[in-house]
């Protein structure tokens, strides 16, 4: 699932006016639906696990450039008795679990979403690191506004290797559209009731990208 040649007439009406406004549309309706259960999220948080509510972490966005996600937060910050952060099985909390695996914990990012930093559908934002690693085509996923979901995600999520993923992501780059991103949106809500691919096995978070072996 390699990506095509990306020529300028790929750079459709939909993808350079309409997806913008389809997800500022978009996320004020969602944000008129969901804001109780986003504050009663933060309340839950901020008595299980303190503060602050919300993890926040720069990520690369569209051309890589930084910027800040927002995420509620899922983990302790329990220490061991040097002072060190324990691993990130031993403080994800049940609770954090709970939100981890309902995909709830990604519910913030509908802020970042509105400040033009992500789009709904879209690669998922990594890791700053990340952005030396990629080969030159894994790079064109980044071409794009990042998303709170993607084609990745309903493709497998972290069940996939991360190659896999990255070609997922530049498949979607090369094929924009409404239908697509509804398409998405929806096998989002579908995966998301059924918790499938949350982690993969043995892990509690993603196994960290050490870059793809290049010919």
């Amino acid at each position: 699932m390699s990506g095509a040649a990306r020529p300028n007439s790929r750079r459709r009406l939909y993808e350079r006016f309409g997806k913008r406004l389809f997800d500022v549309i978009a996320t004020l309706l969602a944000l008129a639906v969901l804001w109780p259960l986003l504050l009663v999220i933060a309340v839950a948080a901020r008595v299980w696990l303190g503060s602050p509510v919300l993890f926040r972490q720069l990520r690369p966005g569209l051309h890589g450039r930084p910027f800040t996600l927002l995420k509620f937060r899922t983990m302790s910050g329990a220490r061991d008795a040097h002072g060190d952060l324990l691993p990130d099985a031993e403080r994800l909390t049940p609770f954090g679990r709970f939100l981890r695996t309902t995909s709830i914990d990604e519910l913030p990012e509908l802020a970042n979403v509105l400040r033009g930093e992500m789009s709904l559908v879209g690669p998922r934002p990594l890791l700053m690191q990340y952005l030396d690693r990629y080969t030159p085509e894994q790079m064109h996923r980044h071409d794009v506004r990042p998303g709170i979901t993607g084609w990745a995600q309903v493709n497998g999520r972290n069940d996939l290797s991360w190659e896999r993923k990255f070609a997922h992501d530049v498949w979607y780059v090369d094929h924009i559209s409404l239908l697509l991103d509804l398409r998405i949106i929806a096998l989002t809500v579908w995966r998301a009731l059924k918790r499938e691919g949350i982690n993969q096995p043995g892990q509690a978070t993603a196994s960290e990208f050490l870059g793809s072996h290049q010919p």
